[in-house]
């Protein structure tokens, strides 16, 4: 297999570079996906659906919590994500999220019509911090108010450094 950067004239060779270094700031905006939880159900009484990731995280290392949505409902229909976190098999934190609060938003579509709400997303809605280093568990359910209109095409968790 020949490799053709060498044959690029300067002027290409910085043309190349310059595409590839805005998408090397993504990461460095959004994170790198470290687990992603699939939850895609609403845990209800008597059906519970959790789902798992473990992680290793250093002292002081910070993970980010998004969420990927992609939801259709009548009316209102709030919903959580209850996460518990459990550092080296203990209990550690408990997290309940609402993925519709988010500081930062990619991809969203909304609409609504007649009352009849389409809305999917990708959102980050907080932080963890690890105290110490160790192995971390996290364990999410998504909940939700009765509405027999909510319709989950997709409700992930997922985890970012």
């Amino acid at each position: 297999m020949k490799c053709y950067l060498s044959t690029l004239g300067p002027k290409s060779l910085i043309w190349v570079l310059s595409l590839a270094l805005p998408l090397q700031g993504c990461n460095a905006l959004f994170g790198k996906e470290v687990s992603r939880l699939p939850v895609n159900v609403v845990s209800t009484k008597g059906h519970e659906v959790v789902k798992e990731a473990t992680i290793r995280l250093q002292k002081d290392e910070e993970v980010s919590v998004w969420s990927e949505m992609d939801m259709a409902y009548d009316g209102d229909a709030p919903l959580r994500f209850q996460v518990l976190i459990l550092k080296n098999g203990a209990a550690f934190q408990e997290l309940e999220i609402n993925p519709t609060e988010k500081h930062i938003t990619v991809g969203e579509l909304k609409t609504s019509i007649n009352g009849r709400t389409n809305w999917s997303f990708s959102g980050k809605n907080g932080e963890v911090t690890a105290p110490e280093n160790g192995t971390y568990t996290f364990k999410a359910r998504l909940v939700a108010a009765n509405n027999p209109t909510l319709q989950i095409k997709k409700a992930e968790l997922v985890l970012k450094k």
